[in-house]
């Protein structure tokens, strides 16, 4: 097929990346997919199909994680220089699952050229292997295959059905169709009784744009100060303080929700510390300035850090919050993120790499410690709102208290040291979250991208990546619990089993 498909897949691998945000070219994704699952159904050895499939890994997660690179910069416990390599290495890692995809499909070939029983296999290979990496070793879920489809609004909806895991390995059965077209061995009536089922089953769950909200509807303030990460930590607290409050605007006659991102309120503003913990900033003081905002029946929700103590007094632990406050300067409720960013928030075996000069990349010296998980915190005036705190947001099927379903999830995240590319890739699986749950998702930024996002998808209000600003927006209404709502990630069990039997009943009937 080729003399070297190792680079070809390398280069197939680069070709893919392309797909994701921010250049959006699902088309070219979609084309490279299937230029590799060919190189890997050619493969004469199971060794070679598994270097395919990692070499696809390698090109891949090298040019969709380059933004990985700019987080070294803000740090100075270790040289810059290792940002240059931090996506290379993180992506040989990461280019173990489409190996393992690989090799399972290559396992699972006849003799031959593709056929349609092999790409259905193919594609529940992806869905296991996708899925598996959501979770092993806490998980790195970013930039799932579905997510290229959020621009393609008609395909993207089919995750409110099946799921982001399920989708992606129906991406990887369309691509493999195409291998078929050429040699014109698709079974015709197959192919137009599966699109006129997932068709069906679409045009049966859409009920329609989200309801315009009522004129006198609550609203949604989402505020982003423009702040870059390399001043974050140097600019001074009640000019931030300043900053915020000027684009939170004034109360109005309806009720509003204000929202802040996190990483920018760095004053302590719980009671009850020990008063070295404050210096010269009192918490009352602090609440009173951020709820200067405030009307009567407003709330504010704002990302901050709460410390732990032992019984001496001591500072133990600290987790990264999200505070809900009232025109009473009190504070209402609290959510605790819990799903850690590895060698951001903490530092994994810190025995073996803190002596190796590995460290953080977010600085401070307290590891966070993670919360209880998922949770719908009761905000006065506004219902139960969902919070997942930054790259929470992209793990499919864990972002709603299930027992308690939300009205909105606020998802105030710093994308500050994310680079170009990746603040448009978190807003993109945002979007894909908002679609599956139907649930409005509310993004809150440093400095971008800070966007309101309808129940379906689309975008209601955006502020633009480095730019200050706010939308105010009203209370966009959810959508009746989908049902990818309803089953969670059990949907992409269901596709993969459903691949699975469509594969070996094609099997057998060729028999």
């Amino acid at each position: 097929m080729t003399r070297r498909p190792s680079l070809v897949a390398l280069l197939l691998g680069v070709a893919a990346a392309c797909g994701f945000a921010p250049l959006e070219l699902w088309w070219l994704a979609l084309a490279a997919f299937a230029g590799w699952l060919a190189l890997v159904h050619a493969a004469p050895t199971l060794r070679q199909a598994l270097w395919r499939g990692y070499a696809f890994g390698v090109g891949h997660f090298t040019i969709n994680d380059n933004w990985f690179q700019h987080a070294f910069t803000f740090q100075d416990k270790m040289p810059h220089a290792l940002g240059y390599l931090a996506p290379f290495a993180l992506a040989l890692y990461l280019a173990v699952f489409p190996a393992a995809a690989a090799g399972l499909a290559w396992r699972m070939r006849r003799g031959g050229a593709p056929d349609l029983g092999w790409v259905l296999l193919a594609g529940a290979c992806w869905i296991v292997t996708e899925w598996v990496r959501s979770w092993l070793f806490t998980g790195y879920a970013w930039d799932p295959l579905a997510v290229i489809w959020v621009p393609v609004q008609p395909v993207a909806w089919l995750a409110s059905l099946v799921g982001t895991y399920a989708l992606s390995g129906l991406t990887v059965a369309l691509a493999g169709l195409l291998l078929l077209v050429p040699r014109r061995a698709l079974p015709l009536g197959g192919v137009v009784l599966a699109a006129a089922a997932l068709l069906g089953a679409q045009a049966l769950s859409y009920r329609g744009p989200p309801p315009a909200a009522a004129p006198d509807a609550p609203r949604v303030i989402v505020v982003q100060p423009n702040v870059p990460q390399d001043q974050r930590g140097e600019s001074d607290q009640a000019m931030m303080l300043a900053r915020l409050t000027r684009l939170s605007g004034r109360p109005g006659a309806a009720p509003r929700l204000v929202l802040w991102p996190e990483g920018v309120i760095r004053d302590f503003i719980e009671d009850d510390y020990p008063l070295w913990v404050y210096g010269d900033t009192s918490p009352w003081v602090t609440r009173a300035r951020m709820t200067a905002v405030l009307g009567p029946r407003d709330m504010l929700m704002t990302g901050g850090t709460a410390l732990q103590f032992d019984s001496r007094g001591e500072v133990t632990g600290a987790t990264n919050s999200v505070f809900v406050l009232d025109p009473a300067r009190r504070i209402r409720a609290r959510y605790d993120k819990a799903h850690l960013v590895p060698y951001g928030e903490y530092l994994p075996m810190p025995w073996l790499l803190k002596p190796l000069g590995l460290a953080r990349l977010v600085p401070g010296d307290l590891d966070f410690a993670p919360g209880p998980g998922p949770r719908t915190l009761a905000v006065p005036g506004f219902g139960a709102i969902g919070v997942q705190l930054c790259y929470e947001i992209i793990f499919s099927g864990e972002v709603v208290d299930r027992a308690h379903r939300p009205r909105l999830l606020f998802n105030p995240s710093n994308d500050a040291w994310f680079g170009a590319w990746g603040p448009p890739q978190h807003l993109a699986q945002a979007r894909l979250r908002a679609i599956e749950e139907g649930l409005p998702v509310v993004r809150a930024t440093p400095n971008g991208i800070s966007a309101v996002i309808a129940a379906d998808g689309t975008l209601l209000g955006t502020v633009a990546h480095h730019a200050g600003g706010a939308v105010d927006v009203a209370l966009p209404p959810a959508r009746p619990a989908t049902v990818f709502a309803r089953l969670g990630n059990a949907a992409a069990l269901l596709v993969g089993l459903a691949l699975v039997a469509g594969a070996v009943a094609l099997r057998a009937r060729r028999r």
